[in-house]
């Protein structure tokens, strides 16, 4: 069965708006990641989300991860499982599938391309 594009409305809502203030993402108190030019996506009646540019992210945390899904009114999503080398320790952890990005998100949500979101409830995601 071919993917259904559902596009946004009064029953489903989703609003994309900037972020004010700076984001910024820790695992273990490392900065992952650190922006001023988020984007803050509303989803019916989801908890709000943080997309962070792929730039403004510590690439080397950022591992490939086979894992994907679908969502109706955004498209595909693809995932990344970070690898943190704790300061201390020494020692890395990994987190997997944490990271989740719409490489080709449908036209409604375009402007989340390029960016990522991370699971509040694997990392710490705090907005100054």
């Amino acid at each position: 069965m071919a993917n259904r594009i559902r596009t946004p409305g009064p029953l489903h809502p989703i609003t994309l708006e900037p972020t004010p203030g700076r984001v910024v993402v820790r695992v273990g108190g490392r900065v992952v990641a650190d922006s001023t030019s988020a984007m803050t996506l509303r989803e019916a009646a989801y908890s709000p989300v943080q997309y962070i540019p792929l730039a403004d992210v510590d690439q080397s945390v950022l591992r490939p991860s086979s894992h994907q899904t679908y969502c109706p009114y955004k498209g595909e999503a693809s995932y990344y499982s970070l690898a943190v080398k704790h300061p201390d320790s020494g020692e890395v952890e990994e987190i997997a599938d944490a990271v989740w990005t719409y490489t080709d998100p449908y036209d409604a949500v375009d402007r989340i391309a390029s960016h990522v979101a991370f699971y509040p409830d694997r990392v710490e995601v705090t907005v100054e």
